[in-house]
């Protein structure tokens, strides 16, 4: 029996016209943080979900990346589908090879399903410490997690707000393989980027080798927005100096992605060709766009290409 999801009242769906970029990625640019949704007919979201989105398939993720000049993909589970990977795989299978992907997973997962999902390209599993998105997991769990992925070579992707990293810290530089932060830890761009919140951030990248953060999501951060309808390409410019920061200090270790369907924002829908010119203002030459957008995302998630 089918079930039919209706989204929430109050979603915004994505933008279904985006613009083509100003700026022209290079050869090989990876798009190193998206989601698929459903479509909920064939993947049906999570009873424990804490939102219902609009579907967002494979086919349409796909076609954003070849509009946008983009080469590859890293699909990170979606917290409406909880710990069921289905729609996450079926993408990673269709990329023929063009995709990786972030899981999500629980204690006691079978072996025959890690194994599974490393065939078809997973290479993450993804930690979720927003409390408005999902119930916190016993510490305990996200140990056995982190013990079973190890084999494995996978890494930990890490998605918390700012005003919860000091109760994290320990615990986060605990976990024994490489780290992965969203979105910059949230930080509040209302605030000095040179001040003692973002400086307690850096502090953590500082604090190991491996640990990688992804430089994304200007359109959730910023208090400004983006521009008036007046033709300027420079949006989201109070997010630029925090994110350009962790870009000159980590450039070996900063990821870049455009978090299509970008789930759960409240005030507007961006355009994702406006989201890739937002780049040159925080990685401003080829050399550190090159490494935020081909080098630093193949080596961790295609280490053995070419």
């Amino acid at each position: 029996m089918t079930t039919v999801f209706e989204k929430d009242p109050d979603w915004l769906d994505w933008y279904t016209g985006p613009s083509r970029p100003r700026f022209r990625l290079p050869e090989g640019a990876v798009d190193a943080h998206c989601h698929v949704f459903g479509p909920g007919a064939q993947f049906p979201f999570a009873p424990e979900r804490k939102y219902t989105p609009c579907d967002a398939s494979k086919d349409q993720l796909f076609e954003l990346r070849d509009h946008l000049g983009f080469a590859r993909n890293v699909v990170v589970q979606a917290t409406c589908h909880g710990a069921d990977n289905s729609a996450l795989l079926d993408a990673l299978r269709a990329s023929g090879g063009l995709a990786r992907g972030v899981a999500t997973l629980r204690s006691g997962v079978p072996d025959a399903q890690l194994r599974e999902l490393h065939e078809a390209g997973v290479r993450g599993v993804r930690f979720n410490f927003v409390k408005r998105l999902v119930d916190a997991a016993p510490r305990q769990e996200l140990w056995d997690v982190v013990e079973r992925i190890t084999p494995y070579g996978w890494h930990v992707v890490v998605y918390f707000e700012a005003a919860d990293l000091a109760e994290l810290r320990d615990f986060l530089l605990s976990v024994p393989v490489p780290l992965v932060v969203d979105h910059m830890g949230r930080p509040d761009v209302a605030k000095d980027p040179y001040g003692a919140e973002f400086e307690e951030f850096l502090d953590f990248m500082r604090a190991r080798p491996d640990i990688w953060c992804k430089v994304t999501c200007p359109e959730r951060l910023s208090a400004a927005g983006p521009p008036a309808l007046d033709g300027q390409r420079h949006a989201y410019r109070d997010v630029v100096p925090f994110a350009r920061r962790v870009v000159e200090e980590f450039a070996e270790r900063v990821l870049w992605g455009t978090d299509w369907p970008h789930p759960n924002l409240a005030d507007h829908m961006p355009d994702d060709g406006l989201l890739v010119d937002f780049i040159p203002h925080i990685a401003p030459t080829p050399r550190l766009q090159h490494k935020l957008l081909v080098d630093n995302p193949m080596r961790l998630y295609w280490p053995d290409a070419g």
